[in-house]
């Protein structure tokens, strides 16, 4: 078992760049062919094994033994562990890139991962938290595309999709962390909002006012501005479009989401439930153009032309 979670540390080691610690992680620790990883990245066969062969050599030139760290570090490595499996389940859930929107085979081999932390470090808190958020996002894996593979929104799912199984364990997972009694971290944090999302009958039902507030909470410990986005999208729900429409235009003058298609997108939408709909368009061409993803390309461009 040590060996195991002291194989983890060392695939994610700080003298790795995040790619090569993805790379290392999934084939020295998932056991995973530089095939299966090229694939699942949409980079090419030859740049995975590089970056693995880069990435051990490295290790070896540092000196970085096969060992646990000491206490003192582990807790600040641990925190790259995660981030390395959260950087894999974010690429399975929505892909950065190409013709599918998920890549199921690649958040599921992060589900396994972190099951695999969670057993080695029962009482880190963050570890339950982010198997929490795993299996409650993949939970609603079944509902998310349709039958061609196009996307399917969250208000339009058929929520008798859901996984009720990986619903429970994601709320079992929430429940042991909390058990550890230091409180939710923001990998936690975010499994809260996904519960909310889990427990609800319908967008409508959703507990909005919650959700707002547990993403100012994680706004606080985890401060960013997808988080502030995302906290736009909920403001909508609770309190109304301009309030909301307030904080994203205060992120546009920012600069700190440029280039990002998920900006406009949401900008965009708050303008068509304002009735700016000439706005609102340029909003959603500009999210389609930025959005390299082609099913989320086709709704966005489907939304823009719906509003000629």
């Amino acid at each position: 078992m040590h060996d195991v979670l002291a194989l983890m540390l060392v695939a994610c080691h700080p003298v790795l760049s995040p790619k090569a610690c993805v790379a290392l992680t999934l084939c020295v620790v998932g056991g995973l062919a530089s095939e299966w990883i090229a694939r699942a990245f949409l980079v090419p066969v030859s740049m995975v094994q590089a970056r693995i062969a880069r990435a051990k050599k490295t290790i070896a030139v540092a000196g970085v033994p096969f060992e646990l760290p000491p206490v003192g570090e582990r807790r600040e490595r641990l925190g790259g562990l995660l981030s390395v499996l959260c950087v894999i389940f974010a690429e399975g859930s929505t892909a950065t890139a190409g013709d599918h929107l998920l890549r199921s085979d690649l958040a599921y081999e992060a589900i396994r991962l972190a099951r695999v932390l969670a057993a080695l470090l029962p009482d880190e808190p963050e570890v339950h938290g982010l198997l929490a958020l795993f299996e409650l996002t993949a939970a609603c894996f079944p509902a998310r595309t349709g039958r061609g593979g196009e996307a399917v929104l969250l208000e339009d799912q058929d929520r008798r999709l859901w996984d009720r199984s990986a619903i429970r364990r994601g709320l079992a997972a929430i429940g042991r962390a909390l058990a550890v009694g230091r409180g939710l971290g923001p990998y936690g944090l975010q499994a809260a909002i996904a519960a909310c999302h889990a427990s609800a009958s319908s967008v409508r039902e959703t507990d909005w006012e919650r959700v707002v507030l547990l993403f100012e909470a994680l706004g606080r410990v985890a401060p960013s501005p997808v988080v502030e986005l995302n906290r736009a999208v909920a403001v909508v729900m609770a309190s109304g479009l301009r309030r909301a429409l307030s904080v994203v235009d205060e992120l546009v003058a920012s600069g700190r989401l440029s280039g990002s298609y998920l900006l406009p997108s949401v900008r965009g939408e708050l303008l068509v439930r304002l009735g700016r709909t000439a706005e609102a368009r340029v909003e959603l061409e500009l999210a389609a153009r930025l959005c390299r993803n082609v099913r989320e390309r086709s709704v966005l461009l489907c939304k823009a032309a719906a509003l000629a």
